[in-house]
């Protein structure tokens, strides 16, 4: 990955030690999560519409969750301390999926895993926004999704390497996942310090009618551009099923995914830099586009060669949007309600995922797997024509 060293010299340390607290919880959460379709599926007799549901409620919980932290990280101009409460209770849930008896216990554990998600999101976002210079903004979010994602493909690795080590023990490595989400948590509590102006006192509602009128037209257009992006691209853990379809030994699924998001992590900070001089709208085109050759592959064949193809081309999609959407809320919102808008973000992409992932796990149980991935491209083709009709509100962003 080519990095020029005067834009990286720009981006400030806290930015470096919030990515690397991203990718030790990232390495922990993966453990589990590149597993968890498997294991309810073989272990716990899960049909696939229940782990689209239960995959859909996790994360759309973690969505909208953010709504909340992000609104009182703006309210009292504070980050770091919700944003450690929220990779706290990250950490202190693995050992519920380690020692869970039924899908029951499995879905609370996911929901409390993800509601730690949702407190530290949106003030960790913001606090990026808040410390990053504005001219390296995508290159900042860019690099924090990179280290992100780095976690999230070395997590389902060790997972592999562990399971084979260990003949299947899905609930042994479940409990190895527990480590990288405490230290994430120290290295957060001892390496971030906060801007000094969120140290300063209360602040008014963040979400009072006259500051919502602040959030214009430009900042809800990009709210609803991420939830037609979220619903377009369902849960991972349709992506995990499909491999396992091929044939792939269960040990070896959760190096699907290591690929895309090896590819993800690869892609993620050289799309970013790109934002900074590219027009957004563009690159959402783009994004789009690599989601549709995702699904098309995905539908046309479940050998592991072609499913690894539809992987990697998901894992580029992401790394052209995910950053890329977190630096467009940052530069249509106020600087004093970022936490809020990344909040209202969150909570409409949670509403799509929640329908997105609901829907992916009907089609698969109902029609098969491929009717799934063709369907997830007829929802892109449906953005593409959202992003062809844009109001005049966007005009605030780069336009294309």
């Amino acid at each position: 990955m080519m990095i020029k060293k005067s834009t990286l010299s720009q981006i400030p340390s806290g930015v470096w030690v919030l990515g690397f607290v991203s990718l030790l919880m990232d390495i922990s959460s993966e453990m589990v999560h590149s597993l968890l379709p498997l294991f309810m599926v073989t272990t716990l007799g899960a049909s696939a519409l229940s782990v689209g549901l239960i995959e859909g409620l996790a994360e759309s919980t973690a969505l909208i969750v953010k709504v909340f932290s992000g609104t009182l990280s703006d309210y009292l101009g504070r980050r770091k301390g919700l944003a450690l409460f929220g990779y706290t209770l990250g950490a202190l849930t693995k050992p519920l999926f380690a020692i869970a008896p039924t899908l029951g216990i499995v879905l609370t554990a996911r929901l409390l895993d993800r509601v730690g998600k949702g407190v530290r999101g949106a003030p960790r976002d913001a606090l990026v926004a808040d410390i990053t210079p504005v001219a390296v903004r995508g290159a900042a979010f860019g690099l924090r999704q990179s280290l992100d994602t780095v976690g999230a493909f070395l997590g389902p690795l060790i997972a592999t390497g562990l399971m084979l080590l260990w003949v299947n023990d899905f609930r042994a490595v479940f409990w190895v996942a527990v480590i990288p989400g405490l230290m994430a948590v120290v290295l957060l509590l001892f390496g971030v310090r906060e801007p000094e102006r969120h140290q300063a006192g209360l602040r008014s509602n963040p979400i009072k009618k006259e500051n919502l009128r602040r959030l214009g037209a430009s900042y809800w257009w990009v709210v609803g551009i991420g939830a037609v992006f979220t619903l377009a691209r369902f849960s991972e853990a349709f992506l995990v099923l499909r491999a396992q379809q091929g044939g792939i030994p269960v040990a070896l699924v959760p190096l699907v995914m290591v690929a895309m998001n090896l590819i993800y992590a690869a892609s993620a900070y050289p799309f970013g830099k790109l934002s900074d001089r590219m027009s957004h709208t563009r690159m959402l085109v783009l994004g789009l586009a690599v989601l549709i050759a995702a699904d098309l592959v995905l539908a046309s064949n479940d050998h592991w060669s072609v499913v690894l193809a539809g992987v990697a081309l998901w894992g580029i999609h992401m790394g052209i949007t995910q950053g890329l959407l977190a630096t467009m809320v940052a530069d249509t919102a106020p600087a004093d309600l970022r936490g809020t808008a990344y909040g209202f973000f969150n909570l409409m992409s949670g509403i799509a995922m929640l329908l997105a992932s609901g829907v992916a796990g009907l089609l698969w149980d109902q029609l098969g797997a491929s009717f799934t991935f063709y369907a997830g491209a007829v929802f892109c083709v449906a953005a593409l024509a959202v992003l062809a009709v844009r109001p005049g509100g966007f005009k605030r962003l780069r336009a294309g």
